[in-house]
């Protein structure tokens, strides 16, 4: 049976670990991540893709701050955007030659979205969101002392982190819905979508801040009729007490046994927890399932061989 799925592409479907995330490399990747998207699609289903962009944005930061005195400065909404675009055109690329190889005719589009947040949402003061490379300890600490916000990242290294309000609603919805509802693949809420504020005399503004992808993608999947999320990202399951020796895969959750792993902490912000939430978010508000997995377990995973399936209750 024909399903409406939202496919979310984290940033391991782009850039593999210890790679340098050249174009080269991320065009590669999407070539094997985007497998199993064209599966579905050959199977019927309406996709519509979104994606994060934590690496890309991070590097842009970069080269703003290697550039700065040498070309104009770049606030953060406006590297979101950027990274949006480039990402966006390397999926639609990658998908559609993929889709020719295998004979499937189907229209792809790619939308500049934006994501309504508050500029007064109190996590605006508390940088969470990792963007940018890994670093070593030595390397963290030097960028510290720069004035860079450093974390730990999930045990797998150093991250620069930027603030990360939360979504209110996606200004283009009724542009992807009508686009999905025509059979088109979209691809949009790149990188969370650019954040904006409404001000008091209704213009937008931009935020300087990285929404995070998995709970915009949330909002948009409800906001679009999409019955299942497929969250494609750096794990085949997410696990109970994450890189440490008694680590436990989950190939099942309920949204009360989500909400009860979340409040014991077995979720690392900035990583899985955002995840879970969007995936309790997503299932209360009447969808039918999210399942995370490696992209190239997709297909697998989508048919119940592979992956973490989250429930209603």
């Amino acid at each position: 049976m024909a399903e409406k799925i939202l496919v979310a592409l984290g940033g391991n479907a782009m850039i593999k670990s210890g790679q340098r995330g050249t174009i080269q490399e991320q065009a590669a990747n999407l070539q094997g991540s985007l497998a199993g998207v064209v599966d579905l699609i050959r199977s019927g289903h309406r996709i519509v893709i979104t994606h994060g962009n934590g690496p890309q944005v991070g590097h842009i930061l970069i080269r703003a701050e290697e550039g700065r005195g040498k070309a104009y400065d770049l606030p953060l909404d406006v590297c979101v955007a950027q990274s949006q675009g480039e990402i966006g055109y390397l999926i639609r690329q990658s998908l559609q030659e993929l889709l020719r190889q295998n004979g499937i005719v189907r229209e792809i589009a790619a939308i500049m979205t934006c994501t309504v947040v508050d500029r007064n949402d109190p996590r605006m003061k508390i940088p969470s969101k990792p963007v940018g490379p890994f670093y070593a300890r030595e390397q963290a600490e030097s960028l510290r002392a720069r004035g860079f916000d450093i974390i730990e990242d999930a045990h797998r290294g150093y991250r620069h982190v930027v603030p990360s309000p939360l979504p209110q609603r996606i200004l283009e919805t009724e542009i992807i819905r009508r686009l999905f509802e025509d059979g088109v693949v979209v691809i949009a809420v790149g990188g969370g979508g650019i954040p904006v504020s409404i001000e008091q005399d209704g213009s937008l503004a931009g935020v300087e801040a990285v929404v995070d992808k998995d709970l915009a993608s949330s909002l948009l999947a409800s906001a679009i009729g999409v019955e299942k999320i497929l969250d494609l990202t750096a794990v085949e399951r997410v696990k109970l007490n994450f890189g440490l020796p008694d680590e436990q895969d989950l190939p099942r959750m309920t949204v009360a046994e989500a909400k009860h792993y979340l409040a014991e902490g077995h979720f690392e912000p900035g990583s899985m927890a955002p995840k879970i939430e969007a995936a309790i978010g997503f299932l209360e508000r009447g969808g039918r399932e999210v399942i995370i997995t490696l992209p190239e377990k997709a297909l697998k995973a989508y048919q119940g061989d592979a992956g973490t399936h989250i429930f209603p209750d």
